[in-house]
């Protein structure tokens, strides 16, 4: 399927983003195009769109996630994404797929035309992709199940998670398949 070109009259129509954060200064002395019901404000350019917001993540019918390096308090940030950042999304077509960044102990979905995808990755729906997620954070952040493995629990996190990743297996088959006999 050919990619969608999108533009300032479609790129609020069921879409998956990815902004950048971005200086307030990039948007000084600019009258706003849109005003959103829930406040947020969008500044149109050629290449793409400033996005003002206090709520990044589900918007409207979108998935808009803000990548930030910032450790800014403020809950209202600037985001800037290129229009061909911009990528079709609907609940019944498998675009999603997961990473996991064991340093950081964090993992977040990607889609499919993000460039990035990995060859052993396994697509998903969102919602399967949501419920992987929940499990995967489930797993990150308490160590108590690790304690029926013989494995340090650093090791078999990984093994797992990695196979809720890269599997369709559910987690119990998984866990139960590298329990000890």
């Amino acid at each position: 399927m050919e990619a969608k070109s999108y533009n300032r009259n479609n790129f609020h129509k069921n879409t998956f983003c990815i902004f950048t954060e971005a200086a307030l200064s990039e948007i000084e002395n600019q009258k706003p195009d849109y005003k959103s019901k829930s406040g947020s404000v969008y500044y149109f350019t050629e290449t793409g769109v400033y996005r003002l917001s206090n709520h990044w993540g589900r918007a409207a019918n979108c998935k808009w996630r803000l990548q930030t390096d910032s450790k800014s308090e403020s809950r209202t940030k600037l985001g800037f994404a290129q229009w061909t950042a911009f990528h079709r999304d609907n609940d019944s077509e498998k675009l999603y797929f997961i990473e996991v960044d064991f340093e950081n102990n964090s993992v977040n979905f990607q889609h499919k035309e993000s460039g990035n995808i990995q060859p052993e990755s396994i697509l998903r729906t969102a919602s399967e992709t949501t419920k992987r997620i929940k499990q995967i954070r489930n797993l990150q952040k308490d160590d108590a199940w690790t304690r029926h493995f013989p494995q340090d629990p650093e090791t078999i996190k990984r093994k797992v998670i990695l196979e809720l990743i890269q599997t369709e297996k559910p987690l119990q088959q998984i866990t139960r398949g590298h329990r000890p006999n």
